[in-house]
């Protein structure tokens, strides 16, 4: 028996590209002057609620995708659910 199956590496590899695209939303946002602080770009709703809610929602993927037990065959005919 495998650790984890086809639809666990799915989800794990999806949550990953939603947590990189939560990170990717929270760069930028910089000044060409060093002496000029630019206020409202560094704290932008992309910035400060978008980008941590999808990382969020990614790592919530993580774990289910950690989580995720599919029904093996087994557990089906021990439970009577088995087709005739």
């Amino acid at each position: 028996m495998t650790t984890f199956s086809k639809k666990n590496y799915q989800l794990l590899i999806a949550g990953t590209v939603i947590v990189l695209l939560g990170y990717l939303l929270m760069i930028g946002g910089g000044s060409k002057d060093p002496n000029v602080f630019n206020g409202e770009e560094l704290f932008s709703f992309q910035r400060i609620t978008l980008a941590p809610m999808v990382c969020l929602a990614g790592f919530i993927l993580i774990i289910v995708a950690v989580m995720w037990r599919p029904k093996s065959k087994n557990e089906d005919t021990a439970n009577g659910n088995q087709s005739k």
